[in-house]
């Protein structure tokens, strides 16, 4: 495994960003198939200069070719794994460090977004009350059934932000919503609004 450890105050201002139609949290692990040129290309200049990407969740588009519009809020992350895949395929595995909001967003002639970063503020650490202790069990079982586990994910079931993270990159949210999520600073808010979320799905 490899990692660059790269803190978000030692890359550039600049970063190129990567739209997807998931999600990912700070402390969060998100495995890769990397396959389009500037995907490829970004990996290697990110490995090469020592720095990460911007996850954006995608508001509108698609995640392979032509144009996407993404929301304005993500996660800065470091890549800590990779292999060759069969295919021609890249699988890298990275991992989420902290929020960012971005700015000045746009795409280059090489297809690839770039973006002006900042931090969000950081949350604070909270333990997790009694009362939503069924939200820790939930996230156990998800984990436990899960077909597809991710790797070198270590669940502190006792931090109220990271079941709140872990919650919003599992469940079968739509991305507005887990975008909304996302950008809670509140880790206790985080989770109430989860618990309503959780009920409307059920119901």
């Amino acid at each position: 495994m490899t990692s660059n450890k790269t803190s978000l105050k030692d890359a550039p201002r600049s970063l190129p960003l990567f739209p997807l139609n998931s999600i990912l949290c700070p402390k969060g692990v998100l495995p890769l198939r990397i396959f389009e040129q500037r995907y490829l290309h970004m990996v290697s200049a990110c490995m090469k200069e020592g720095h990460g990407f911007v996850v954006v969740t995608i508001k509108e588009g698609n995640e392979v070719g032509g144009k996407a519009r993404f929301f304005d809020t993500g996660t800065y992350a470091e890549i800590i794994d990779f292999q060759s895949l069969p295919g021609g395929l890249l699988g890298i595995s990275v991992n989420g460090i902290e929020k960012v909001n971005i700015a000045d967003a746009f795409q280059g002639d090489d297809g690839l977004y770039r973006g002006q970063i900042r931090s969000c503020d950081t949350e604070q650490a909270a333990q997790l009350p009694t009362e939503y202790q069924e939200l820790a069990h939930l996230l156990r079982e998800i984990e436990r059934h899960s077909s597809q586990p991710v790797k070198d994910v270590d669940i502190d079931y006792a931090d109220a932000r990271e079941v709140g993270w872990r919650l919003v990159e599992r469940l079968p949210l739509a991305n507005p919503d887990k975008q909304y999520l996302l950008t809670i600073t509140d880790p206790l808010y985080r989770l109430e609004q989860l618990r309503y979320l959780i009920h409307v799905l059920a119901e």
